[in-house]
């Protein structure tokens, strides 16, 4: 490529972030893109210090996950959440508003913006999440900020391979069929020797997976 792709995806917790950034860096690797991954700051932060941010401490976290972004400069850059999520739950958790111009100046940096969905069960995750309470607002607020900062943004549905099929369509690519699905499934097994940590909070696998809110993937099709 020429020059750098950023693809932000963005979403509620437990909507399966990580696990659609992954897959579909692992498409388009497998099509022949130099492709980066930007790991979720928050995460990494709480697994260091044993608990979430104070109000203070936000702003820190959301600059470390926009410069993550900012210093690849070529190829492919799959950001798994961006400072826009720390900006919602600072507005969420701490009635702060401050961390959105920023925020938002960094989104527009990116060429396509993806929102998971809610339709996918919300599983616990040691200090990461607050609980299914936070995803209905959380969802909402994160579409309030994009539509105020006229950001396009498509939202992601879908269980398993369907909900990565779905996001490479809203991507403007081809779709994965079964073949070349199972083609690069076996392919990252070899590499891996079998030795993958599977996490079921984010594979979103339909043999595995809970139940779906179907109630809510009715009521927010888009």
């Amino acid at each position: 490529m020429s020059r750098v792709q950023r693809i932000a995806i963005l979403g509620a917790e437990s909507t399966g972030k990580s696990w659609l950034a992954n897959a579909l860096a692992g498409v388009m690797q497998a099509r022949g893109h130099s492709v980066h991954t930007v790991d979720e700051v928050l995460r990494h932060w709480c697994e260091r210090e044993g608990r979430t941010p104070l109000a203070h401490e936000q702003i820190d976290i959301a600059q470390t996950q926009a410069q993550a972004v900012i210093r690849i400069a070529q190829g492919v850059v799959i950001a798994d959440t961006t400072p826009l999520m720390t900006a919602v739950y600072s507005h969420l958790l701490f009635a702060d508003e401050s961390l959105y111009p920023m925020a938002l100046a960094h989104q527009a940096l990116f060429d396509q913006t993806l929102v998971t969905g809610l339709d996918l069960p919300w599983v616990a995750d040691g200090l990461q999440r607050d609980g299914p309470q936070v995803r209905d607002p959380v969802d909402t607020l994160v579409r309030q900020a994009l539509e105020r900062a006229g950001i396009a943004y498509r939202v992601v549905y879908g269980k398993g391979h369907q909900r990565l099929n779905n996001a490479l369509l809203a991507l403007g690519l081809a779709g994965e069929d079964e073949t070349a699905r199972m083609t690069r499934y076996n392919a990252q097994f070899a590499i891996n020797e079998g030795r993958t940590v599977w996490q079921c909070n984010e594979c979103s696998d339909p043999e595995c997976e809970h139940k779906l809110f179907t109630g809510l993937l009715a009521k927010r099709l888009d």
